[in-house]
């Protein structure tokens, strides 16, 4: 049974239009989603319901009531995968853009989850250690595409679980961004933390988590630089901000990047390109790499 939660933000700077200032303040909610729940009255300004147009002052509170989805049951969905590789301890994927890693506010079905519990079943029984979560060790954003491991065991979820705190899982993307970075390889070591005006959205904070992204030059082109990032950490959104604030944003990334200039693009150009891991039952070497799907591919090729 699904309950009610809230996001409370209150207003800094006057706002012109309610609808837009959620759809920056939740990027994980689709405009859509968010005009359905100014709809059904699950916005509220001061206590009072909300309207798409309204303009909003300093001072004013903005509640937003989410459905918890927590304590719902898992039903498999015949989505199909793209499995990288697999064994009886693990499972590689490699996750489509517009997919949702697993239940969230307004994802309740069609996730990786949901899909994977079709794929094996046996990851039910992994539900009670990750609620809504069975398996999942690491994440993607839903517009990133690319390589992400699942564990199909306790003992597998634990051993990743912690090869991923050490920092010893090595992965590393490629980003399609504006402009030619500074050097053409280098450290971002930016701490970041939650945006004190759009709570929902990461920024760099003098005081937040450390968060440090190592990245090469792999490409030059006239006004953009495709890049391969290795994450040192792992925090939200950590790609994305550290090179929006190296002033090279990922190309057609709406929350961080520019709004104009997408290339053509109705995603963000970021793909989890390579994985490397130890195998948590054998302790063999994993190193698995997925090519640009055709869309990216494209772009790059029109580039040249």
């Amino acid at each position: 049974m699904s309950t009610k939660k809230l996001i409370t933000l209150t207003i800094d700077t006057p706002v012109a239009r309610l609808d837009q200032y959620l759809a920056e303040s939740i990027p994980e909610l689709s405009r859509s989603q968010l005009q359905k729940l100014i709809r059904r009255g699950d916005v509220q300004i001061n206590g009072k319901r909300g309207k798409p147009s309204m303009s909003l002052q300093v001072g004013n509170q903005v509640t937003v009531h989410l459905k918890d989805n927590s304590n719902t049951a898992l039903i498999p969905e015949d989505i199909p995968l793209n499995v990288i590789y697999e064994d009886p301890h693990l499972a590689v994927i490699n996750k489509p853009v517009g997919m949702v890693v697993h239940p969230a506010p307004g994802h309740e079905t069609g996730t990786l989850v949901h899909a994977l519990l079709a794929r094996y079943p046996d990851l039910a029984a992994l539900n009670s250690l990750a609620p809504q979560r069975p398996g999942i060790v690491h994440r993607l954003d839903q517009d990133t595409s690319g390589l992400l491991v699942v564990a199909r065991t306790k003992e597998a979820l634990t051993n990743l679980q912690q090869q991923f705190q050490a920092r010893t899982v090595k992965k590393t993307y490629l980003a399609l961004v504006h402009g030619q970075p500074p050097m053409p390889e280098g450290l971002i070591d930016v701490p970041l933390g939650r945006d004190p005006r759009f709570r929902q959205r990461i920024a760099p904070q003098p005081n937040g988590k450390e968060a440090r992204t190592h990245y090469r030059t792999r490409q030059n082109f006239t006004k953009h630089s495709l890049l391969e990032i290795d994450l040192e950490t792992g925090r939200t959104h950590q790609i994305r901000v550290h090179l929006a604030w190296l002033k090279c944003p990922v190309v057609a990334d709406t929350v961080y990047g520019r709004k104009k200039n997408r290339l053509g693009l109705n995603r963000q150009f970021l793909h989890a390109w390579r994985l490397e891991f130890k195998h948590p039952h054998t302790g063999e070497l994993i190193d698995l790499t997925v090519p640009l799907d055709d869309n990216l591919q494209t772009v790059i090729s029109q580039l040249l």
